[in-house]
């Protein structure tokens, strides 16, 4: 596979593998580097460009590894250094480039310097690497402030000499001052160490969160007219500039990619500046409902946006941290299409696969790069119905099951096989996987769709195909077609054309244009409601 350019994070389709539940290669229920180099051949096959891979480092897995212990170690739970390098390798040596997730905000509380900072006195040098505070009160019983952790329940922590430390996630999840200048240096060194190893890009959490305003004022979401005191700091962009030039300081330089939540499209643009990050995910698109209205303007919004700054556009459906999309599309009110944690015992399946289906050919076809969440490709839905005790996420825990947490997005995928693990482990295992899997996935494992012609597996085969093949998809332009109410439709370049019904009425298609892909069966007259089709149409 060769890339079209050497910007190949501006039209690339990017592949997250949640390394815990991709497949396990040593048996014990657990994902590993050993079950990924093992289906990197199925990667390859599907067509995707590279992969990303959510956090591989030592943890002590307080919140599914995004509480790092040491961004040089691989945990033993995937693997080694040595066997990241072999995959890193391996995946190049298939033509796919391989990027790696970095945790700017926070580490976890087995973290070296935090665990010397709490053997240190207050006012040390060992704590201003994090956020610690004397507390409010006659006697400091209360937080500094009244900040709110993301995962319910108080960002601050009480230590026993008395002072506070602040954790806008976990409690095992402390935050990293990025004032202090020691924090900043150990970064960029941590990028080196992986784009030495050969990584390609990095992937930023919570990118836009790193900075705060060093007076801690309180702040009520609801009520404030202040600007957010940790969240979009002018700051956070001193810092990725020097990510930046680290990237840039490659003989081929790497991608930067940010996960930056912001309602305010030109604040989020300001990231993806020439001297900042390369991209960024579009959170707007993926929390849109099923609705052509709706799509239209989150993507005209989405390409202008990103046209200011001369980005690429990325475009996204699911990923580790939301509810699966075959899942929110089948909701009976598409308004809680958006991203959002809830519980929901009404669901139809099939309508949710057959519009996931119908977005996963929209978004292929639109400007700029492509993300596909793993089990993406199989139309797998959200597993709703863990036990209580089997559930891993932090949010389930701190919110007394009031948010169901991220847990059923992140089951084990199932490869092959009528029970559980479906292939996920070796055959013969005697550990089940971490999570458990439904026993209708039988039908949805890649095994089974691999030879089915119609089934979801394929069509991803097909369109990335295609998608790799044909010069006007990736970055570039593209120009809004008159349509019927309730359909999009669009074209690229000169010959290739996208239509989507997002109604329940059939639309006529045109008859003099061949069909490339669709999202289902279809005759040449019309599409039917909640469908997409590619076309090669004449100018």
């Amino acid at each position: 596979m060769t890339p079209r350019t050497t910007d190949w994070w501006r039209h690339a389709a990017i592949y997250q593998v949640y390394p815990r539940s991709f497949a396990d290669g040593n048996g014990d229920g657990i994902g590993d580097l050993a079950g990924v180099r093992s289906r990197l051949g199925y990667l390859q096959q599907l067509g995707i460009e590279a992969i990303w891979f959510s956090p591989w480092y030592l943890t002590p897995m307080a919140d599914a590894g995004y509480d790092v212990t040491d961004f040089r170690r691989i945990d033993p739970r995937f693997g080694t250094l040595a066997e990241a390098e072999k995959l890193i390798s391996e995946a190049h040596e298939r033509g796919l480039r391989i990027i790696v997730d970095v945790v700017p905000n926070h580490v976890s509380d087995e973290h070296a310097w935090f665990t010397a900072a709490l053997d240190a006195a207050p006012g040390s040098p060992e704590r201003d690497l994090f956020w610690f505070r004397d507390g409010r009160g006659d006697s400091g019983e209360l937080p500094p402030n009244e900040w709110q952790s993301i995962f319910g329940g108080p960002a601050w922590t009480r230590v026993p000499d008395g002072q506070w430390y602040l954790h806008l996630f976990a409690p095992q999840q402390p935050d990293l001052n990025w004032r202090n200048p020691l924090v900043r240096a150990e970064y960029e060194d941590i990028l080196r160490f992986w784009f030495d190893r050969g990584v390609d890009g990095i992937r930023v959490d919570s990118a836009a969160m790193c900075s705060k305003d060093p007076t801690l004022p309180d702040y009520d979401h609801a009520l404030s007219p202040n600007p957010h005191p940790y969240v979009d700091l002018d700051d956070n962009h001193d810092i990725y500039r020097g990510w930046r030039a680290v990237a840039d300081s490659y003989p081929e330089p790497r991608a930067l990619i940010g996960e930056v939540w912001l309602a305010d499209s030109a604040r989020f643009a300001r990231y993806l500046r020439n001297d900042e990050l390369h991209s960024a995910f579009n959170f707007d698109f993926l929390g849109c409902s099923w609705d052509a209205d709706a799509l239209r303007a989150v993507i005209d919004q989405t390409l202008a946006a990103h046209a200011s700054v001369s980005a690429p556009s990325t475009w996204v459906l699911s990923n580790h941290d939301v509810t699966r999309h075959v899942t929110r599309y089948g909701r009976p009110d598409t308004s809680t299409a958006a991203g959002i944690r809830q519980y929901n015992p009404v669901v139809n399946e099939d309508l949710g696969r057959r519009r996931a289906r119908a977005a996963g050919l929209l978004t292929m076809a639109l400007p700029g790069a492509v993300y596909i969440y793993q089990g993406e490709e199989l139309g797998l839905p959200e597993v709703e119905d863990i036990p209580a005790d089997r559930r891993d996420d932090p949010i389930y825990h701190r919110t007394g099951g009031k948010d169901p947490g991220r847990d059923g997005c992140r089951v084990p995928l199932p490869w092959s096989g009528t029970s559980e693990p479906y292939g996920f482990s070796p055959e013969g295992a005697a550990t089940s996987p971490w999570l458990p899997q439904p026993a209708a996935w039988a039908q949805l494992s890649a095994a089974t769709q691999n030879t089915d012609p119609h089934s979801t597996l394929n069509l991803y085969r097909r369109a990335l195909a295609v998608r790799a093949a044909e010069p006007s998809l990736g970055d570039g332009p593209m120009r809004w077609l008159d349509s019927a109410p309730g359909v999009l439709a669009f074209t690229r370049g000169q010959e290739f054309t996208c239509v989507v019904n997002l109604s329940t009425t059939p639309v006529p298609l045109p008859g003099d244009a061949q069909i490339l892909v669709s999202s289902q069966p279809l005759n040449q007259a019309e599409l039917p409601g909640d469908t997409s089709v590619w076309l090669r149409t004449t100018a």
